[in-house]
């Protein structure tokens, strides 16, 4: 089964201080209703597209905590609690522990001085690429690439070029051979090998796509992404994250994807 087949997922409703997440732009805020549409149309993307989705209540004391992909990876076969970067989201992850073991036999975890985002990680069929970044350090990565090869997973550790907050900010795997990248990332060299799609010129958040199952979200504001998108072939849904985006996410972040 390719890595984009899904039947579950796991996401976490945006609670009313997600509006004072962590974000570059602290002028930028969000808006919480904004953010509570986004978020239910999403998860109706996410069962119309076959998955059926735990949705956690949200965490006050969080206000990134919508965005589940940081603290967890998770595999058919296992998950691994990570250690979010950012000090603030720490907490995240104790949260995240009963909601993993209640899903699986099998949890893995980072230990203190670890830190990874699973923002930074890119799972291909052949490889899972980890992304060093200002969330995910070395020892982070390298703890990670052995937990990985316990699943029976091969990672890469990789340098994420300068100025990309996340891995994924910047690339999707959008079928088995195939990345969406922008500019920046499709010159880093990084996907030889891949087919690789560039985002047009403006479009480079279109990067942060989603693969579930024959659907691929894309953010509704790209109109030329999702042009060449459903030119080469893809069923592609246009989602709004108009408010999403102010925090610095997208549409991968707000929830962990596997096949059981």
């Amino acid at each position: 089964m390719p890595v984009f087949a899904f039947t579950h997922a796991i996401a976490r409703s945006p609670g009313a201080s997600a509006v004072d997440g962590l974000r570059d732009d602290p002028s930028t805020v969000p808006d919480h209703a904004g953010l509570l549409a986004e978020h239910a149309a999403y998860v109706a993307a996410l069962t119309a597209a076959g998955v059926a989705v735990d949705v956690l209540e949200p965490l006050e004391a969080f206000p990134d905590s919508v965005f589940v992909e940081d603290p967890a990876l998770v595999f058919g076969n296992g998950a691994v609690l990570l250690r979010p970067g950012a000090p603030t989201r720490l907490g995240e992850r104790e949260a995240m522990r009963p909601v993993l073991h209640r899903h699986f036999t099998r949890v893995l975890e980072l230990r203190e001085g670890e830190h990874a985002d699973g923002g930074d990680v890119l799972v291909t069929e052949s490889t899972v690429f980890i992304g060093l970044s200002l969330r995910t350090d070395r020892a982070g990565a390298e703890a990670l690439a052995a937990h990985l090869a316990t699943f029976g997973r091969t990672a890469r550790i990789v340098d994420t070029p300068r100025g990309i907050l996340h891995f994924k900010t910047a690339c999707a795997l959008v079928a088995e051979d195939t990345i969406l990248a922008t500019s920046a990332m499709a010159a880093s060299g990084l996907f030889d090998g891949f087919n690789i799609l560039r985002t047009p010129d403006g479009e480079d958040a279109a990067a942060n796509a989603l693969r579930v199952n024959d659907t691929l979200f894309v953010d509704d504001r790209f109109a030329r992404t999702a042009g060449m998108l459903a030119a080469a072939g893809f069923a592609v849904r246009p989602l709004c994250v108009r408010e999403t985006a102010k925090l610095d996410a997208g549409l991968s972040c707000m929830s962990l994807r596997w096949q059981n």
